[in-house]
């Protein structure tokens, strides 16, 4: 279906007064280790499968086995424009860490994404030491996963307590990294996470995927993105729905946001941050308008988007506007938008910090991918 942009110069101004592989899991399995061709949209298939951080993050090449026992919780104390991941007790508690591996989905340094899952258990054995036949479990679901971090930062292992958690549950989770600002100009980043998720829909069989069992979950810039996967095309068909937390749906009225004397710090670098994203200034050339209006989710909203759910805090420096006015455009087409607030002024993976979120959020992905 032709997607049209719905959103002109005057509507947006008008929005402003209303947003290669190493085994790296214990139980790791080595014939696992032969390379996975890549997808990409643009370029040849991409080299095998490599150590997947980026030179530009500091995070390691390979993460050490998780212990059984419950992660450390990091300090609850964090300021509300920090977009890691933070410390509430229902994410951090984890079960028996899952296999881990890295892959690459494109062949530039960025285009990486560190898959978690759960391996069937292992048939009984009786007392004349004769394993019993075991059936493979059908294909499950699966959770992609994009970060935050201003479209100039951020890395996939921010995710990896949270992921731990989804695999206790029959989750598949796949976080990936994608191209940052300002090398990498929009729709650099849009193009990179859906060339991530057809890479894990090519190779859902590995992980005992089902590839129509998609729910793309992201963060801040990566809510944006995940929105933007929601919306592109006919986005029902690409996943089965759609969670943000604090999503920048609208850069254009982050940009303005950010020039008000009392913007915050966050809000300030956000705005500075469009400028990074989209490489111009908005309102200096139509050319600038065109790309200012992709990069806002409700542009793209038609019939076949797919269901989402959106959530900020009261005091979020990315507020609730930039959730309500994709909701209004998707539920006038037919497409079920819940957005939700939670006390305080947390933002991003800090809303989990918020007992009632992550309950929310299990909810969200078991009915639709049930």
């Amino acid at each position: 279906m032709r997607k049209v942009v719905v959103c002109g110069a005057t509507l947006a101004a008008a929005c402003v007064s209303a947003v290669g592989v190493l085994p790296t899991g214990a139980n790791a399995d080595p014939a696992d280790a032969e390379p996975v061709p890549g997808v990409s949209a643009t370029t040849a298939p991409p080299p095998d499968l490599v150590p997947g951080e980026s030179p530009a993050t500091p995070a390691p090449p390979s993460e050490a086995p998780a212990p059984a026992t419950p992660e450390p919780e990091p300090s609850a104390r964090q300021a509300p424009d920090d977009d890691s991941v933070t410390s509430g007790s229902a994410v951090m508690v984890t079960p028996e860490p899952p296999a881990v591996r890295t892959y690459a989905y494109g062949s530039a340094a960025r285009q990486r994404l560190d898959v978690y899952w759960r391996k069937p258990a292992k048939p009984p054995v009786d007392p004349q030491g004769r394993t019993a036949a075991a059936p493979k479990p059908a294909p499950g679901p699966a959770v992609l996963m994009l970060h935050g971090g201003y479209w100039l930062e951020g890395d996939k292992s921010g995710w990896k307590y949270f992921a731990r958690r989804l695999t206790g549950q029959g989750f598949t989770v796949i976080a990936a990294n994608y191209r940052l600002a300002p090398d990498a100009v929009w729709p650099a980043q849009r193009d990179d996470a859906l060339t991530a998720l057809g890479y894990v829909k090519k190779n859902a069989a590995r992980w005992n995927i089902d590839p129509a069992k998609i729910v793309v979950m992201g963060s801040s810039a990566g809510g944006m993105l995940a929105t933007q996967i929601g919306t592109a095309g006919e986005g029902a068909d690409r996943v089965r729905g759609v969670v943000a937390l604090s999503p920048v749906n609208n850069p254009y009225l982050a940009y303005r946001q950010g020039e008000r004397p009392d913007a915050t710090t966050g809000q300030r670098k956000l705005r500075g941050a469009v400028l990074d994203l989209i490489k111009c200034v908005p309102g200096s050339t139509d050319a600038c308008w065109v790309r200012v209006e992709d990069a806002s989710s409700a542009t793209h909203a038609t019939s076949g988007d797919a269901p989402m759910l959106l959530l900020h805090s009261v005091g979020d420096f990315v507020p609730v506007t930039h959730s309500t006015a994709l909701a209004s455009a998707l539920r006038a087409v037919g497409v079920a938008a819940n957005v939700q607030t939670v006390p305080g002024r947390a933002h991003g993976p800090s809303l989990m910090n918020d007992p009632q979120v992550y309950p929310r959020i299990l909810k969200f992905l078991k009915d639709r991918t049930g």
